[in-house]
Order: structure tokens, then C-alpha cells, then sequence
């Protein structure tokens, strides 16, 4: 169907057809005369525009509103099964796949551990099918898919950088192999930025234009909203803040071979266990590797963190419960390595707000959110409010519906097309 010209009564029939589906997303069931007075239509107007939703699939009559006062109306509802989509967030550990109807709501889901030689097109497809077949579908249902990884596939060579330690991940040739494989749109994502898309939609980013999520679990990374959208950076690497240079660790050089940075190696996941010997206190456990030798790659956001990231987090949980004495002392000293490279995306961005993700600073708490904020405005020029992120079910793999929804939405409700 053509697209409607300006000022046509086509294209004011698509502008009423998008409110009204807008409507029924954000409030769910409403009756004619509701979505009238909402959209500001008269109700034969209303009635047609329901009728005409109704036809083309996309809205569904469900049951009638009760319990007031005369005839009961007539209710209308998204059809949340007009269209669904697919999102992938892809570790070391392996590859979580779900699939989210058009409303949003998880329909299907599927795990696929890394198996030692797999292939990624093999691994990608493995996961989707699971989750295709768990939510009742076939992959040509689906609309559109996000895959969320490691690092970024640099627009310029097609190549996945800063995300060494992704096995199968590297071929110059796998964008096009996928796309072969997968008859749908698909989109590629930094894993933390996708977090940063479901904090904005969903969850403590909501209504800010300006923010920084500074993400810690298998490795530091940030995301960087900038007017509402993710800054990427020309070659896809913005917010790859483990490979800063920091004061309180000697430089690392060559760092995309060995695949960490400075501020990776003074505040990531591995240095608590050092920090908390430090303070008197008993580390649960054998943690992994302390130092650069065994540090997680900067960003990195598995789906099922390792012992190493267990270990971080039960040491901050513990501490968080008994902020005081040597639990204090370890606390503040995690906030300042967090602080020193905190300061210059800070220093850098001056952000509104800078939400906390991951499950490391997660563990943490308010009491080490506090301690955060606290050191930050002592090193840094201005002082963002600093906020516990929201969303803690899979934050990466949310963002990767999110953001595949929202694509798909905007060509679904949109009736003239």
C-alpha cells in the first residue's frame, strides 16, 4: 500500500489508528467510548477506527466492561500475537534466546551453553529455534531479532571488536553467514547498551535524555545516552571504559591483545577478593584469577555469571548487610577504584544521571551506592545523581526485546504503509 500523503484523510486515519494502538499498549483493554475520549474522536469515528484494527488483525475484542452502571461496553485489546520478535544476548558461557510478543510479554525462552568448538551461525540458530519452539512459533514468525554480544561489530569492516574472548565470534565473513541463516531483520548490540535500552524504557532511566549506565559484572563497561539515543562511537567501541588509562594502576599497553585496560584491572569483578583480605575479611571460597593474568574482558555482561563474579557479589552482599567496621572500610575502598574512572566519563559527559547495573554493583547496595556518589563528588566537576538500576531479570537480553520491539511497533501500527 502506498504511504499516505500530507494532510490527507488516509494519513489522519493512520495518525488515529497509531494513538488508538499506542493507547492499548500503554493501558490495555479500553472500551469504544474510552478510546474515544482518549484520542478526542467522536464515536462513530472510534467505532470505525476499531472496526478497520479489527479487520487488519491488529486489535481483538475481549470480553466487556462490567460493574457499572448500564449496558456493559464492548472492550478492545492489542493483539499481542500481530507480530512477535526474537533477542539473543551471547556470552562466553553461552547464548540466552526469548521470544516476546507485540505487547511485550515473554512467550518463549531457551538457554544453549557454549559447547567447545561450536560454531556462532550453529550456536545463534540452536538458541533462536529453542526459543521459537517454546513459544509455540516457527522462526519465520518472528519479525525482527536483536542479538546482543560483547563489544561491537565495527560498521566500517563488519568485524566484532573489543570482545576478544567470544569464541566463534571473529570470522570476517559471519554478518553475512547469519544473515543467510535468519529470514528476519537483524540487528547487532553491545550488551550493555541493551541494558541501557531497558533501563531507559522500563526501568530508573525512564524520562532522561542524558545518562551514563556504568555496568560491572564479567567486566566494566558503559553506555552512553546522549539526547535520548546511544552513542556508539565510530567504530562501535564508545563505553568500552575498561580499557581506560586510570591513576592507581600502572599502564597497560597493547591493550586489545591482552584484552584489558586499566580501569578493567584496578576496579573489575577480580579485585575484591584482594580488597576484602586487605580489610581482615574472609573471601567465601577459591576465587579465580586476582590480577590482569585472569580479568574478564571490559563490558563483558554474561548471562550466567562465573565464579569469580560469586564471589564479588557475596562479598558486597555480606558487606552491604553490616556496613560498619571492616565491611565500612571495604565498601568505601571499592567506591573509590569505581569512582577513579567513574570521574572522567563524568568529567567528560557531564550526564544527568548515572545508573548502576550489574551484578557486582548490584551486590553493593545502597550503602555502596552512597559511598560512590560520595567519593565522585570529590575527584569529579559536576555530581549526576547516581541511581541502582531497576531492571534484574536479564537486563541484556530485555534491552534486545526492547529494541526490537520498538523497531517492529513502528512498522506495525503503521496502517498506511
Amino acid at each position: 500500500m502506498p504511504a499516505a500523503t500530507p494532510g490527507t484523510p488516509s494519513l489522519l486515519r493512520a495518525m488515529n489508528d497509531r494513538a488508538a494502538l499506542e493507547l492499548l499498549l500503554t493501558h490495555g483493554p479500553l472500551s469504544r467510548t474510552r478510546i474515544g475520549h482518549l484520542t478526542g474522536l467522536s464515536k462513530p469515528t472510534a467505532s470505525q477506527l476499531l472496526a478497520r484494527l479489527e479487520a487488519a488483525g491488529l486489535v481483538v475484542a475481549t470480553g466487556t466492561d462490567g460493574g457499572r452502571p448500564g449496558p456493559n461496553a464492548q472492550l478492545y485489546a492489542l493483539n499481542a500475537r500481530a507480530a512477535h520478535v526474537g533477542g539473543l544476548d551471547v556470552t562466553p558461557e553461552g547464548v540466552v534466546a526469548a521470544v516476546a510478543d507485540l505487547s511485550g510479554t515473554v512467550v518463549g525462552g531457551f538457554e544453549l551453553p557454549y559447547a567447545e568448538g561450536a560454531e556462532a551461525v550453529a550456536q545463534v540458530t540452536a538458541a533462536l529455534d529453542g526459543a521459537v519452539a517454546a513459544a509455540g512459533l516457527h522462526r519465520d514468525d518472528l519479525h525482527r531479532l536483536v542479538i546482543a554480544t560483547p563489544g561491537a561489530f565495527d560498521p566500517q569492516t563488519g568485524r566484532l571488536r573489543y570482545a576478544s574472548h567470544l569464541p566463534g565470534w571473529h570470522s570476517p565473513t559471519l554478518l553475512d553467514e547469519l544473515a543467510a541463516a535468519l529470514p528476519m531483520p537483524v540487528e547487532y548490540e553491545n550488551d550493555v547498551n541493551l541494558a541501557a535500552v531497558a533501563e531507559q524504557r522500563l526501568g530508573a532511566a525512564r524520562g532522561h535524555e542524558d545518562f551514563v549506565l556504568l555496568w560491572n559484572e564479567e567486566g566494566l563497561g558503559a553506555a552512553l545516552v546522549l539526547g535520548g539515543r546511544l552513542h556508539r562511537g565510530w567504530t562501535g567501541g564508545a563505553g568500552e571504559v575498561g580499557f581506560l588509562p586510570v591513576p592507581g594502576h600502572p599502564l597497560v599497553r597493547q591493550v586489545t591483545r591482552v584484552n584489558s585496560g586499566g580501569y578493567q584491572e584496578l576496579a573489575g569483578a577480580q579485585v575484591l577478593p584482594r580488597l576484602a583480605r586487605e580489610h581482615g575479611i574472609e573471601v567465601p571460597g577459591a576465587p579465580a584469577a586476582e590480577t590482569g593474568t585472569g580479568a574478564p574482558a571490559p563490558g563483558s555482561a554474561a548471562a550466567t555469571p562465573g565464579p569469580e563474579v560469586a564471589t564479588a557479589v557475596a562479598l558486597l552482599r555480606r558487606a552491604a548487610a553490616e556496613p560498619e567496621g571492616p565491611h565500612l572500610d571495604f565498601l568505601r575502598s571499592y567506591a573509590t577504584v569505581l569512582a577513579t574512572g567513574l570521574a572522567s566519563l563524568v568529567a567528560v559527559l557531564d550526564p544527568e544521571l548515572v545508573v548502576l547495573s550489574g551484578a557486582v554493583i548490584g551486590a553493593g547496595g545502597d550503602p555502596l551506592r552512597t559511598l560512590l556518589q560520595d567519593e565522585l563528588a570529590e575527584i569529579a566537576p559536576s555530581r549526576p545523581r547516581l541511581v541502582a538500576g531497576e531492571v534484574h531479570e536479564r537486563p541484556v537480553l530485555r534491552g534486545a526485546l526492547e529494541s526490537a520491539l520498538a523497531a517492529t511497533r513502528e512498522e506495525v501500527f503503521d496502517t498506511s504503509r
